[in-house]
């Protein structure tokens, strides 16, 4: 099975990679986030993707550039904002994965206990219907804090929130508290 899996940062990356590989399959890496921001933010993790992936021999796929205009510009309401942002990303890899002939896609968001993991999978799934590719759905979570120690150890670049301005700011608010 060729997967495409989309890769949020690297340290997200490492546990899921490794149990994609117990299972016999070898991913390729895509890179999609137009949602981190700032830009030294995004330049931080696509640059830790781009040297953690040859590390670990998996071959990795860049589309699209920082887009912080665009990616306020498709946020409907504060309260969609992550659906919409799961949306942005899922939908071009499942495009990405559909027209270059790969079998199914998956995500590295669903290795993190933080995110919406429900909400998460339902765009997924809808985003592989919608482009004609099969969503690979693993619950990667059991294995967050073993892929986060194996980053540290590897001295991955490790940021404090999900990357978009909206958990930046959620993040300041609750260090003033």
């Amino acid at each position: 099975m060729n997967t495409l899996l989309h890769v949020c940062c690297a340290p997200c990356s490492v546990a899921c990679i490794e149990q994609l590989r117990e299972e016999g399959i070898e991913p390729t890496a895509f890179w999609h986030n137009p949602n981190i921001h700032p830009f030294t933010e995004y330049r931080a993790r696509r640059d830790t993707v781009r040297t953690y992936m040859p590390q670990v021999n998996v071959s990795l796929i860049e589309e699209g550039d920082y887009g912080l205009r665009p990616f306020l510009d498709a946020i409907p309401s504060w309260e969609d904002r992550c659906g919409t942002c799961y949306a942005l990303r899922l939908e071009a890899a499942a495009a990405y994965a559909a027209s270059h002939g790969f079998s199914s896609f998956s995500t590295t968001l669903l290795i993190s206990p933080y995110q919406n993991h429900e909400l998460l999978r339902a765009v997924a799934e809808k985003a592989g219907e919608n482009q004609g590719v099969a969503f690979l759905y693993r619950d990667f979570r059991p294995r967050f804090r073993e892929g986060q120690q194996k980053a540290r150890e590897a001295g991955l670049y490790m940021q404090k929130y999900c990357g978009c301005v909206f958990s930046e700011e959620e993040r300041y608010r609750k260090k003033k508290r």
